[in-house]
């Protein structure tokens, strides 16, 4: 008689990325956003998404924030932040011939980038701005410089570029793309343009490129890859692929828990947990939660970095903050 042993269970494990969640520009913008409705009260007009996650924009939304696309939605005179990918110079001249009060919560990274686009344009390099077509950051970037940047939308772009002097080009990019494909982008423009300058720093943030380096370390070890995250955030999305290219069987975008499907548990003993650089913690709380009445109860960090990095607030918010605090005094 042959004996028939049960194969065991695997443990269930869930293993978390750090870091994860909220850099410091989303920081600074959210937060701006809920100083100025303190300051100044509702209604704040915010041009465009703040930031990239459905339910910041959500419960900015019920304090008093009102999402438009153009600057022509906002009444004259009133208030309109910009949001923390940054907005073309066409746009500020909008706001200041409709008589808005204007803050920049365009996030320090990004106007950084601004910044190198116009140095090289004025000293008439072909720009090659390497980044998604239609993403707000790379529509900002592009406003400065038009004529001289060319979009360059990953390495299947690179044989269609064409410049007009090869010993001056160079190439800037979105702050929140793939770090590996990017990369491979630029090494295809330096096979084809040998003289191919390089911008003085990276311009990939700080905070993708950490919570990318997190997931390729989970992702080797992760059956599955729960990206916490909104649609139309570029760095969630990166996160999805970086986590499968690293080796997980399957990755996931979600905004909320109740959005994941239990079918994709099937087989499963270690899941792997991150969240896109303009999500809040509690969302992860609660697909943490969400695993742990599954049976994913046993929670390991995988750690790749420390950040410390801050930025303050815009500097027509501190103006008025500081005014506010100055009177007080003298009463």
């Amino acid at each position: 008689m042959v004996r028939m042993t049960a194969t065991p269970t695997p443990a269930r494990r869930v293993l978390l990325a750090a870091p994860r969640g909220y850099c410091a520009g989303v920081d600074r913008a959210v937060i701006a956003v809920e100083k100025a409705l303190e300051q100044y009260g509702a209604p704040i007009y915010v041009r465009h998404e703040i930031v990239h996650n459905k339910y910041v924009v959500q419960t900015l939304e019920k304090k008093g924030a009102i999402f438009v696309e153009t600057t022509a939605e906002v009444p004259e005179g009133s208030i309109v932040m910009f949001s923390a990918h940054g907005v073309a110079p066409t746009v500020h001249e909008e706001a200041a011939e409709r008589k808005l009060a204007t803050i920049d919560a365009t996030c320090p990274l990004v106007t950084k980038v601004h910044k190198e686009a116009v140095r090289y344009a004025n000293e008439d390099f072909d720009i090659l701005l390497i980044g998604h077509e239609g993403h707000e950051e790379v529509i900002g970037t592009t406003g400065e410089a038009p004529e001289h940047i060319t979009l360059v939308d990953g390495p299947d772009d690179v044989d269609q570029v064409e410049v007009r002097d090869p010993s001056k080009v160079v190439w800037l990019s979105q702050t929140t793309l793939s770090v590996d494909e990017t990369m491979e982008t630029v090494d295809r423009l330096k096979t084809k343009f040998p003289l191919l300058v390089s911008p003085p720093s990276d311009d990939i943030c700080y905070a993708t490129q950490n919570r990318q380096i997190a997931v390729k370390q989970m992702g080797v070890e992760s059956d599955l890859v729960i990206v916490v995250g909104s649609q139309n955030s570029s760095n969630s999305k990166r996160l999805v692929e970086v986590a499968l290219g690293a080796g997980a069987r399957a990755a996931h975008l979600v905004d909320f828990a109740d959005e994941i499907d239990e079918a994709w548990l099937q087989g499963v003993a270690t899941v792997g947990v991150t969240s896109g650089a303009s999500v809040p913690e509690v969302l992860v709380e609660g697909v943490l939660e969400w695993l742990s009445q599954r049976g994913f109860e046993d929670v390991e960090i995988v750690k790749a970095a420390e950040e410390s990095i801050t930025f303050s607030l815009p500097k027509e918010l501190r103006r008025d903050l500081r005014s506010e605090v100055a009177e007080l005094v003298e009463e």
